[in-house]
């Protein structure tokens, strides 16, 4: 899609059924409060998670979807232990990490569910760890962790960092796979290692082949 024809996912609904309930189960996970104003009797709240480009509303008539009934809202972390642990400890109850044993639908289902392996995926594959936990309506999030993208996930020209957590992250990975790289090279000190790393985490985020 063209440039100037671009659009992003900025704002999604949840319904919730009591809205003071909901800002403070949110406010107290550390998401930014974006607004909170009425008109006429519409009340319209907003949070986005840390380095998130989408953030969520809720209020009064808002939707006539049924408070609870959201489902399989994403999360993406690029640490989901790290993640999980920090949910816990501002007072979400999340659900033990785990990954699917075969096919993929066990991360919407139930925690006895066919399927669901404890912990997360080997080696933490990207895409395949993850841990849920419910707002006080019951509507449902997902974490994911997400490392790697796959090809065609970002823009191969734009290169972008939620957080500094994430990009410490990305940093770590590119560390350790250059160490590789200088090993190849007979041990030798990489001179040109600012623009290896940058090459490399462009492409990680792109989905692209990585250099070695």
């Amino acid at each position: 899609m063209p440039a100037t024809n671009a659009v992003k996912l900025e704002v999604v609904l949840i319904p919730v059924s009591d809205v003071d309930r909901a800002k403070a189960f949110y406010g107290k996970l550390g998401w930014r409060l974006d607004a909170d104003f009425v008109a006429g009797d519409t009340r319209v709240v907003q949070f986005t998670p840390p380095g998130s480009g989408c953030s969520i509303q809720f209020g009064t008539h808002l939707t006539s979807a049924t408070p609870g009934s959201a489902r399989g809202l994403y999360l993406i972390s690029p640490d989901i232990e790290a993640t999980r642990d920090e949910l816990i400890r501002r007072g979400a109850k999340v659900s033990e990490i785990f990954h699917c044993s075969t096919g993929f639908a066990c991360r919407f289902q139930d925690g006895g569910a066919d399927g669901r392996a404890s912990g997360p995926a080997p080696e933490h594959q990207s895409y395949a760890s993850f841990a849920s936990f419910n707002d006080p309506d019951g509507n449902e999030w997902l974490l994911q962790e997400v490392t790697t993208r796959l090809p065609g996930r970002m823009d191969s020209g734009t290169t972008t960092f939620g957080s500094a957590d994430d990009l410490a992250s990305a940093l770590r990975r590119a560390e350790h796979a250059h160490g590789k790289h200088e090993k190849r090279l007979g041990g030798a000190r990489d001179e040109n290692w600012p623009d290896w790393y940058a090459d490399y985490m462009a492409r990680e985020q792109a989905g692209a082949e990585l250099p070695t």
